[in-house]
């Protein structure tokens, strides 16, 4: 994280807002979106698994940077093995001069087993031993200790010299885990660097669910990060255009049978089965107008550009220690510059 000023007794530590690179950063815009991020003073750029895959386009934003953080938010582990995301970690981490950190995820089972036809068992388990087996991995190249894993579900205790990256210089990745539920969140903390939360996660849940979860069982250092819904643009037909899309987003997030459990937090279960039933029908513009406005405030953050980064910081400063800034819609490339977000 870029150094920021340490907060004083009583005060809220500044976050750090970043960029999301939603719904996919593409390999052709990944160049012109690193670069524009830094200027406009994000201290951080995070690339998703959806509509591209995660890793590709940070070679890019590493080879066009310098100060910004790079991130996946998140690479889908459970459809790869740890030895292939220590070798792309490993080396990303290296063309990048250390700012790479490695987030990471399980998906939802049905999209492990039927989208990318891999098994799906147990998975707050395989993701704590999965990172267990980064770890493993990366003091063999780093350190040159013997690579002998061995755990209930990865096995890695053959390394020649042949396959041996050798040491990054620069150390190991920060690992981060995508967690909604106590199980994967215990996960997260027992062996990550930090937590990303689901972008369905407001103050009201960061404050009275995941971080009494955390504290006390977290490593040192560990930092919670959020993918922030936004709301944003210079003139009201681009707000209102930018409201429809987030509202569109959270109908999408709610129908989703693991998230139910935010919605029943705000007494909106109900909904959740509704939105479900409604999106195994197809029948996602109707689901759009079902997100009511009151919870569209609690899952987003609406400002004009301009103010959009002091609307952040006074929402969730105290709350996140990295705030990523979610657009699901087209934003102009000049829409950041001059916004403030790196104050």
């Amino acid at each position: 994280m870029p150094d920021q000023p340490r907060a004083q007794a009583g005060e809220a530590r500044r976050a750090s807002i970043d960029l999301y690179a939603a719904p996919g950063l593409r390999l052709g815009e990944a160049v012109a979106l690193a670069t524009a991020a830094e200027s406009a003073g994000f201290g951080g750029l995070w690339t998703l698994e959806a509509h591209t895959e995660p890793f590709m386009p940070l070679a890019l934003a590493a080879e066009h940077t310098s100060r910004i953080e790079l991130g996946t938010a998140v690479a889908v582990a459970l459809a790869r093995n740890p030895m292939i995301v220590a070798h792309l970690a490993h080396e990303l981490n290296r063309y990048a001069g250390g700012r790479l950190s490695l987030g990471l995820g399980p998906q939802v089972g049905a999209h492990i087993t039927r989208r990318f036809g891999a098994p799906f068992d147990h998975p707050a388990e395989r993701m704590a031993e999965f990172v267990a087996a980064l770890r493993a991995i990366w003091r063999c190249w780093n350190d040159g200790q013997p690579l002998d894993f061995h755990g209930s579900y990865y096995r890695h205790d053959l390394m020649t010299p042949a396959f041996d990256p050798g040491p990054s210089g620069v150390g190991e990745p920060r690992v981060l885990l995508a967690a909604v539920g106590p199980r994967m969140t215990a996960a997260a903390c027992a062996v990550a660097d930090g937590l990303i939360a689901h972008p369905l996660t407001s103050r009201r849940v960061a404050l009275e669910q995941l971080r009494p979860r955390i504290t006390g069982a977290a490593r040192p250092g560990f930092e919670l990060s959020c993918p922030v819904l936004v709301i944003t643009g210079r003139r009201d037909a681009e707000l209102d255009q930018a409201r429809a899309a987030v509202r569109r987003q959270l109908a999408f997030y709610a129908s989703t049978p693991a998230y139910r459990g935010v919605l029943e937090f705000y007494g909106a279960g109900d909904l959740s089965d509704r939105l479900r039933l409604m999106s195994r029908a197809g029948e996602w513009d109707a689901m759009t107008g079902l997100i009511p406005d009151d919870l569209l405030r609690e899952f987003s953050v609406e400002a004009p550009a301009g103010s959009l980064a002091g609307a952040l910081h006074t929402r969730f400063d105290g709350v996140l220690d990295r705030i990523m800034i979610y657009a699901p819609y087209p934003v102009p490339a000049d829409l950041w510059p001059g916004a403030g977000l790196g104050a």
